[in-house]
């Protein structure tokens, strides 16, 4: 779904925000990832939670392998 952008020209940003005031214009809300929306504002500290030691290992290993390969 492509984002609706308000005009640059003052005049015409402001009819644009009339119309959709008024309702002539219907604005769609952007979808949103359902992962994102679950995590919320917490995001990597609950994803850290729900996932094992292991899996935390190998993911840290696996950053640091990336940073350092130059």
């Amino acid at each position: 779904m492509k984002k609706t952008k308000l005009p640059r020209d003052p005049n015409q940003r402001a009819k644009s925000i009339v119309d959709i005031v008024v309702g002539k214009v219907e604005i769609k809300p952007d979808k949103k990832n359902q992962a994102a929306i679950e995590f919320g504002s917490e995001g990597g500290r609950k994803r850290a939670k729900l996932l094992s030691a292991e899996e935390r290992s190998a993911i840290a290993k696996k950053a640091a392998y990336i940073r350092w390969k130059k």
